[in-house]
């Protein structure tokens, strides 16, 4: 892989996904190109991207999908999902007249932070209100993976027996063990590929949106953007999450802190 190569791909990708590839992610933009160049069987880096980028290009998703980075797990950053429960459902359930719950999960990867929301949920949401969970990420294939909410055994090790038992179903894929999300959690969610940086097509307003460890790709001002976007489509007073790693120093005036990255909206 040639410098003009890496800036090649660098170029597309912030283009398309508004993502930052900074020069320590060489080795493993080869290692993920490299893949592609096998499985399409082209001559190299070259050959791939002439392929990959040609216009109408059927490889192209799966240039973007190898690039996109998908690390996730059930309940990771716990306390995320203990403000559900100790604050925001308290809040939701005393608020009169309320029938309805919205959540985006946006760049939910293979699906695990959108159903620990779900998991977090069941059980405690009124079961004659509309709750709806919106699962997004720029990456089809993990989309595809989400909808299914079909894992391996060793992505649910982590995870209490009572809590594998009460959401969990063993099935078999091609002869091997694996484990499904059970229905109800599945009906909840709605899986859908949406790249942040174009058009969203959603017009209802959110009660709250998980956006983790994504935004730390993007450069300032796509963030600040960004931002204001999710502020347009939280109702007042709705919340938006962010990942450990990330702030919201100086990129907007629209939320408050209220800690642990969970941030109020305010205008």
């Amino acid at each position: 892989m040639t410098k003009k190569n890496f800036n090649t791909i660098s170029d597309v990708i912030y283009q398309h996904a508004g993502i930052v590839l900074k020069e320590i992610k060489e080795d493993m933009v080869y290692s993920r190109v490299s893949r592609r160049i096998r499985i399409t069987g082209s001559r190299g880096f070259d050959d791939y991207l002439k392929l990959a980028l040609a216009t109408g290009s059927d490889e192209f998703t799966h240039f973007v999908n190898a690039i996109t980075t998908n690390l996730t797990s059930f309940f990771r950053e716990s306390h995320h999902f203990d403000f559900i429960t100790q604050t925001a459902l308290p809040g939701w359930k005393a608020t009169p007249g309320r029938q309805r719950l919205r959540i985006w999960s946006a760049g939910s990867s293979t699906g695990e932070e959108a159903y620990s929301i779900a998991m977090t949920l069941a059980d405690q949401v009124p079961k004659n209100w509309d709750t709806k969970i919106l699962a997004t990420d720029v990456d089809t294939d993990v989309v595809a993976q989400g909808d299914s909410g079909i894992y391996t055994q060793e992505r649910i090790n982590g995870l209490s027996k009572s809590l594998v038992t009460q959401h969990f179903d063993k099935v078999k894929v091609d002869g091997a063990q694996r484990v499904q999300v059970k229905k109800n959690l599945r009906d909840m969610a709605f899986f859908k590929p949406l790249n942040l940086l174009q058009a969203w097509p959603m017009r209802g307003q959110f009660d709250m949106i998980f956006c983790r460890n994504v935004v730390i790709y993007f450069d300032k001002p796509t963030q600040k953007v960004l931002l204001d976007r999710f502020a347009d489509l939280l109702v007042l007073g709705g919340y938006l999450i962010i990942g450990h790693s990330e702030s919201m120093y100086k990129l907007s005036d629209r939320f408050t802190s209220i800690g642990n990255t969970t941030y109020r909206k305010i205008k």
